[in-house]
């Protein structure tokens, strides 16, 4: 069965990760992406090690089964082929600075002069309106301005950017969700429409609990490790061997987990005997709890709680997840065939269909690999 995109066209200006990281969902969603690059130069993101073979594994892994084309913006016979290529599908996407693709003459009031029934979204940092829509972001730069920074580390350590790249892929998931909005809203009116997508404003939006948070007390979130900021236990601990998550939403989880562990004395503690008490006494209970998850090897520890129904996991290292029985089953890990670097592994789609299934069906493009075909097909050769 085809996915269930199938039959949507899209038109990516986007580089970097952003713009790509939206358009690879609906590429694995079964929409056709092709991929605009400057000629000679193409997706800078090409030139980001590490390397496979002399395959970019960043650009490998988000620019998955896109089409390339090569093109100088700057000649009019390019910009007669986008235009050409504008009349043919349903979706542009560009990640650039506001008033850039102005200049390169390709903006939504063009665009859509020509294709009334486009959808164009521009994916950029601070947006194309706001005293700061014409600065320059990067995903450290969305992280900070838009307090996910802030709220991140260990208490009382300098601040800690996310893991990864979540500035730039929280724009990319809220961009892809707003196109396909866009697309359901177009069967009613026949219109399209731009979609204006900041990355600090997506970095506020996923900030939403920490803002509450300050909306109903004053108080200023602040780094709390890897606890909750409403529940504990709630977070990673240190074991014999390695490290765990342990969790207790409920009163009732809390004593059964006591029991389980013969500590009779925390469940009867006064100052442990709640959520709120246990937070408030955080500095007695943290020690008393780092003692105890030490006793046993993480191991142990899951074979001991999960049977019992506690919460509980590894802190798995990447090598682990994707190596993990649970992880393959979910085909999370997927191999496709490069034409020059053979078989290379990415990650695979979350999103899972009873009828029309994703598929990753093929690796990234050379630049402008697709050239030839395209213009054919535009009758420009």
């Amino acid at each position: 069965m085809p996915g269930p995109l199938e039959g949507v066209k899209i038109l990516s200006f986007a580089r970097n990760l952003a713009g790509p990281f939206c358009t690879m969902i609906l590429c694995d969603l079964g929409a056709e992406v092709i991929k605009i690059e400057e000629a000679g130069k193409g997706d800078s993101a090409r030139g980001i090690p590490p390397h496979i073979r002399g395959i970019s594994s960043y650009f490998l892994s988000i620019n998955r089964g896109s089409k390339s084309i090569a093109l100088n913006l700057r000649e009019e016979r390019a910009k007669e082929a986008v235009f050409k290529l504008v009349d043919r599908v349903d979706i542009v996407v560009e990640n650039f600075r506001p008033g850039v693709m102005k200049r390169l003459g390709f903006s939504y009031e063009s665009i859509s002069a020509r294709n009334p029934r486009i959808i164009y979204a521009s994916i950029s940092g601070f947006g194309q309106k706001g005293p700061y829509s014409a600065k320059p972001a990067y995903d450290m730069i969305a992280q900070g301005v838009g307090g996910t920074v802030s709220i991140t580390g260990e208490p009382g350590r300098p601040p800690v950017r996310v893991g990864y790249s979540i500035g730039d892929m929280g724009a990319g998931l809220f961009a892809a969700t707003a196109i396909l909005a866009a697309l359901h809203e177009r069967e009613k009116s026949g219109k399209g429409q731009w979609i204006d997508v900041a990355m600090v404003d997506c970095q506020v939006a996923l900030c939403e609990n920490a803002c509450a948070r300050y909306f109903a007390t004053g108080e200023i979130p602040k780094p709390l490790g890897t606890r909750h900021p409403l529940l504990t236990p709630f977070q990673v601990f240190a074991t014999r061997d390695g490290y765990m998550v342990l969790i207790t939403v409920s009163e009732e989880e809390w004593q059964k987990f006591c029991k389980l562990t013969g500590r009779d004395d925390l469940a009867s503690d006064p100052r442990f005997q709640s959520h709120p008490a246990r937070i408030e006494n955080y500095s007695a209970f943290e020690p008393r709890m780092n003692e105890l998850m030490k006793t046993r090897t993480t191991a142990e520890w899951l074979a001991f709680l999960e049977p019992a129904g506690i919460m509980c996991a590894p802190v798995n290292n990447i090598a682990q997840v994707v190596n993990d029985p649970h992880i393959l089953e979910r085909e999370m890990v997927v191999e496709l065939e490069h034409p020059r670097a053979g078989k290379l592994k990415v990650t695979g789609t979350p999103m899972k269909f009873s009828r029309t299934p994703c598929r990753i069906q093929k690796a990234c493009p050379d630049m402008g690999q697709d050239t030839e075909e395209i213009l054919k097909n535009l009758g420009m050769l």
